[in-house]
């Protein structure tokens, strides 16, 4: 405890402060038990201080790493002889040794990032400087370190399993709930796949669709693609259909629904609150969809339709026609929409096409690494030391830029899901203490699954900007081939690829290298690869549903260790909420225009700027020439499934 932080408390507790006694209580923590106290709820939900903490960047910890990344200058001016240079560091068997991990099957190799041991050394104690062991046992214990929202980040409970042995961490109130809910999920489920619960009409319901949008989407999306292809998962889903429906663009909707049988579907509704725009504009067209099929009548709603919300949103629900008794599934405001996969959000589709017990083998994966990240030493604890060198790359070498290179087709959405993770985790640009930060946070996130990515966006990877690269590959494949007259199984014609272009990265090619092979001198700058280019390799032994959880967790807890690190709130997401707002008038300019065309969204206007009323005045007068798409009223039987669509989108 730093004298700041003793005075502080002191403070707090000499005011006979609400959260101090609480604490206290909660805790049983007697007296003169300070430090837990300090580092429990109560330090995150002081309003601002009064007593200005020194900045980050004022610390000794963190001068000291700024003052050391002066011996790694940018990639592509670096001296290829230096001894910092990657090229250079490879050949050292002491550091490659000490730079990697392995975690049940999982081996991190970090030896081609730009840091020595004293690097890490450094990142360590800027990581004890920022209490970090502190904040993750926080977070894993429920305290609200969401502290703008107030709100506990306990995503990790999700997946704890029933008789979970280390529960010193872990709320026993909330630790039943999550397994009620669990147990409700695997109920319906089974019954739903044994044909026990059908439809209207009485048929089998074998079509899922899942209507949510962010990370409601993007989790169970990246997820379902893992697992469609494993060969337990190919078994379990045989005769059953997933399909997520997320953006507001009517075209989604027909690419989601055009081939399904309305009388065989289940509509999953996923939305916490139950009011997100884009998802009930879709959850209403899905109910449309029914009534149109099957007769507007509420029994259609209660037997095709799911809801998946806090327990807040229960009224809401109710008035939608979903049935809230067996086919409501909760989950709670502590549950981030980006890290919901591992609650109904992604339990209750996933379940109804796979089977419970495939989707509780991911959650024990996560749990797996959860474990791993809350109890093992930072020098071993792998998410540990990918959030330090995250931070490192961004804030220290001023690489604005990283991406997800997964050498397996089945992880194709795995970089869209990480991009939202840490995007909408630590795009932020205060800090604790409401202050501009005077560092980089936040990384731009991208990605696409090898060799597909080689052929895209690798040239600017070895010969452009420098961008940290993340490989994740496997021991094996989930469905190899060997075809005859080939020298290798495709699954190792994918993993020399995988192995070649870290080394490629780091290592680069010489002018001269490239003139020994009989290169035109005028051509060979156009040749040489400096390399220099940092990157981190994961083998992980096959991609199943538990592999599957492990390397979610470790994604998580990554952006979680950056975030702690940087001093930011990496659990709320405000930046989303502004163009939500703006959104909200330009419907309301665009509705009057549409009725009144002789006075077209005058009232609104005013509170525009000129560039987006000429916008949206095109638009309007535009969009005025061509008919209006047909309506569905839900008069009932209204169309085959044939035509539904094509009446809706005709002109």
């Amino acid at each position: 405890m730093n004298i700041l932080q003793l005075l502080l408390f002191l403070q707090a507790a000499a005011s006979g402060s609400a959260f101090t006694k609480s604490v206290r209580r909660r805790h049983n923590h007697k007296a003169n038990s300070l430090f837990p106290i300090l580092c429990t709820s109560g330090f995150y939900n002081q309003p601002p201080r009064t007593i200005k903490a020194p900045k980050l960047t004022e610390s000794d910890e963190w001068r000291s790493l700024e003052k050391h990344a002066a011996a790694f200058p940018t990639s592509s001016m670096q001296d290829p002889t230096s001894k910092t240079h990657l090229k250079n560091l490879l050949t050292d068997e002491a550091r490659t040794s000490y730079m990697s991990a392995i975690y049940e099957g999982i081996y991190l190799d970090y030896s081609r990032q730009r840091v020595t041991m004293d690097t890490m050394k450094l990142l360590f104690k800027l990581a004890e400087k920022q209490n970090l062991r502190q904040r993750i046992s926080d977070m894993f214990g429920g305290q609200k370190i969401n502290f703008t929202e107030k709100r506990a980040v306990l995503h990790t409970a999700l997946r704890a399993p029933r008789d979970h042995k280390n529960r010193e961490n872990l709320d026993e109130e909330i630790h039943e709930e999550v397994h009620e809910v669990l147990d409700k999920i695997k109920l319906f489920t089974s019954r739903v796949r044994s044909g026990k619960v059908k439809g209207y009409t009485g048929k089998r319901l074998r079509n899922i669709i899942s209507v949510g949008i962010g990370g409601s989407y993007l989790g169970p999306e990246f997820l379902h693609e893992c697992l469609k292809t494993e060969p337990d998962g190919v078994r379990n889903a045989l005769g059953y259909n997933l399909k997520f429906l997320s953006n507001v663009d009517p075209v989604d909707v027909e690419r989601t629904c055009s081939e399904l049988d309305p009388e065989e579907t289940l509509v999953v509704i996923v939305s916490k609150t139950f009011s997100t725009a884009e998802t009930m504009l879709n959850a209403r067209t899905m109910r449309q969809w029914l009534w149109d099929f099957m007769g507007n009548n509420r029994d259609v709603v209660g037997m095709h339709m799911v809801a998946c919300a806090s327990a807040d949103a229960s009224a809401l629900v109710s008035q939608f026609g979903i049935n809230t008794e067996s086919y409501y599934f909760k989950f709670w405001d502590w549950v981030g929409g980006r890290y919901s996969v591992c609650s109904a959000a992604g339990g209750v589709p996933i379940s109804l096409i796979y089977g419970f017990d495939m989707y509780r083998e991911f959650l024990d994966g996560a749990h797996s690494v959860d474990e791993h990240f809350l109890t093992a030493p930072f020098e071993e604890n792998i998410p540990v030391l990918m959030g330090l060198l995250g931070v490192w790359n961004l804030s220290f070498l001023k690489y604005k830029m990283r991406t997800c290179l997964p050498y397996a087709e089945a992880l194709l959405k795995f970089p869209a899901h990480i991009q939202q993770l840490d995007m909408e985790s630590n795009g932020k640009c205060t800090n604790r203490e409401g202050e501009e930060v005077d560092y980089l946070v936040g990384e731009v996130d991208f990605g696409e699954p090898g060799t597909n990515g080689q052929h895209s966006f690798f040239q600017l990877l070895h010969m452009g900007q420098t961008v940290p690269c993340d490989f994740i590959g496997f021991v094996q494949s989930q469905h190899d081939l060997f075809v005859d007259g080939e020298r290798m199984s495709s699954h190792d014609e994918l993993m020399a690829n995988f192995f070649a272009q870290p080394d490629a990265l780091a290592n680069g090619k010489s002018k001269e290298e490239v003139l020994a092979e009989g290169c035109a001198d005028w051509l060979a700058p156009h040749r040489t690869f400096k390399g220099n280019r940092p990157s981190l390799s994961l083998l992980l032994p096959k991609l199943t549903a538990y592999a599957t959880g492990q390397l979610l967790a470790l994604y998580e807890h990554r952006t979680a260790v950056q975030g702690f690190v940087w001093d930011i709130n990496s659990f709320d997401q405000y930046g989303v909420e502004l163009g939500k707002e703006l959104a909200g008038e330009t419907k309301s300019y665009i509705e009057n225009a549409r009725n009144n065309k002789s006075n077209a969204g005058t009232p609104f206007a005013d509170r525009m700027n000129p560039s987006t009323v000429k916008l949206l005045q095109y638009y309007i007068e535009t969009s005025n020439q061509s008919d209006k798409g047909v309506m569905h009223g839900g008069s009932g039987n209204e169309g085959s499934k044939k035509n539904w669509f094509q009446r809706t989108f005709e002109r």
